[in-house]
C-alpha cells in the first residue's frame, strides 16, 4: 500500500504541475498483487481520501478532485492493460503452435479477455471512475477483441477442418455486412473510414464466412497500425478476370524487406503489441482456401495496401 500511495501522490503532483509524472510499470503485479487487488485498492483509496478530508476538515478543490479521479482512472486502466499484456506474453511463451490449432490456447485467450472486461466493469460499477474515461475505453477494447477473436476462431476452424461452402456472393451485399462493424470500430479508435465501391456489383464464388473474416482481419490490421486519428480506405476494384478488395492505411509505409514476413503467425510490425499477430496469417490461409490471392503494396512514406483478389464468378447459363 505505501508503494501504491506514493505512486498516486507523485501522479497527482504531476497533474497539478508540481513534478514529473512517475514511470508507469507493473511493480505491484511483479510483487505478487493481483490486478483485482490493484483495482479494489484504487476504489478504497478514493473513499479513504474523501473520508479523511471530511474528518480533518480539509477542503478539496474541484481541480484536485478532477486530478484524483483522472489519476485513479489511469491507474486502473494501466493495471488492467499490464495484466492483459502479461497474460498474453505468458501464453505466447507456452505455445509454439498457431492459436487456431490449440483449443487450450484459445480457451486461455478467451478467459484473459473476459477477465480484463470483467475487472474494468467492476471498477465502473463501483462508481469511482467514469464510463467515458480510460477504464471505459479499456472495457470497449476488450469486448471488441473478444468479438474479433471469436470471428477469427470460427474462420480458422473452418479452414483447419476443410469446411467450405462455396456460394455466389455479390460484393456490394458483403460490403454492407462488413460496413456496420467497420464504421463502429473506426469511430471507437478515432479514425476516418472511406468506402469506395468500384464494380461493387461483381459476383464471386467463395465461402462467405471465410471471405468476410479476411476482410475483417485486413480492416483490423489497418486500424491497428495506421497513424493515430488517420484515414483508412476500403475499396473494391476490377482486375483482368477478377475482383480485388483492398484496405489502405496510413501507417507510414513498410520497413525494407518486411513484406515477405508479414504473413507469418505471431508476426507484428509496430510498437502496438495488442493481439497475437495471427490475423494476416489467417488471411493468407483463407485466401488460398477459397481460390484467392493476397496482395500487398507499399506506399513509401504514406502507408500500405492489403487486398484479396478473387476470380469473378462465371455467368449463370
Amino acid at each position: 500500500m505505501p508503494l501504491f500511495l506514493d505512486y498516486i501522490a507523485a501522479t497527482l503532483r504531476s497533474k497539478l504541475g508540481h513534478g514529473d509524472a512517475p514511470k508507469q510499470d507493473d511493480d505491484l503485479l511483479r510483487r505478487g498483487f493481483t490486478v483485482a487487488q490493484v483495482v479494489h485498492d484504487c476504489v478504497d483509496a478514493c473513499d479513504s481520501i474523501s473520508e479523511l478530508a471530511i474528518e480533518r476538515r480539509v477542503t478539496i478543490s474541484p481541480e484536485e478532485l478532477n486530478a484524483l479521479s483522472a489519476c485513479l482512472d489511469e491507474t486502473v486502466a494501466e493495471a488492467v492493460a499490464q495484466y492483459g499484456r502479461r497474460r498474453e506474453l505468458d501464453l505466447l511463451a507456452e505455445s509454439n503452435e498457431r492459436a487456431t490449432e490449440d483449443l487450450g490456447y484459445l480457451a486461455h485467450e478467451l478467459r484473459n479477455l473476459l477477465g480484463t472486461a470483467t475487472l474494468a466493469f467492476d471498477a465502473l460499477r463501483e462508481g469511482s471512475v467514469g464510463i467515458s474515461g480510460s477504464t471505459g475505453a479499456m472495457l470497449g477494447r476488450s469486448l471488441q477483441r473478444l468479438t474479433n477473436l471469436v470471428d477469427r476462431s470460427l474462420a480458422a476452424v473452418r479452414l483447419n477442418a476443410g469446411i467450405g461452402t462455396r456460394e455466389r456472393i455479390v460484393i456490394s451485399e458483403l460490403l454492407e455486412e462488413v460496413e456496420v462493424s467497420a464504421v463502429m470500430e473506426a469511430r471507437a479508435r478515432g479514425h476516418q473510414l472511406t468506402i469506395e465501391r468500384h464494380d461493387a456489383g461483381a459476383v464471386v464464388e467463395a465461402d462467405r464466412q471465410i471471405l468476410a473474416s479476411i476482410i475483417a482481419n485486413l480492416m483490423q490490421n489497418a486500424y491497428k497500425y495506421t497513424q493515430p486519428r488517420s484515414h483508412v480506405t476500403l475499396r473494391t476494384a476490377s482486375t483482368a478476370g477478377g475482383v480485388l478488395i483492398e484496405v489502405e492505411d496510413e501507417c507510414g509505409g513498410l520497413p525494407p524487406d518486411k513484406a515477405a514476413t508479414l504473413f507469418r503467425p505471431f508476426e507484428q510490425r509496430s510498437a502496438d503489441r495488442s493481439g497475437l499477430g495471427l490475423g494476416l496469417a489467417i488471411c493468407l490461409r483463407g485466401a488460398e482456401a477459397i481460390g484467392g490471392v493476397i496482395r500487398v503494396r507499399d506506399l513509401p512514406g504514406k502507408g500500405c495496401v492489403f487486398g484479396v483478389e478473387l476470380p469473378r464468378a462465371q455467368l449463370s447459363s
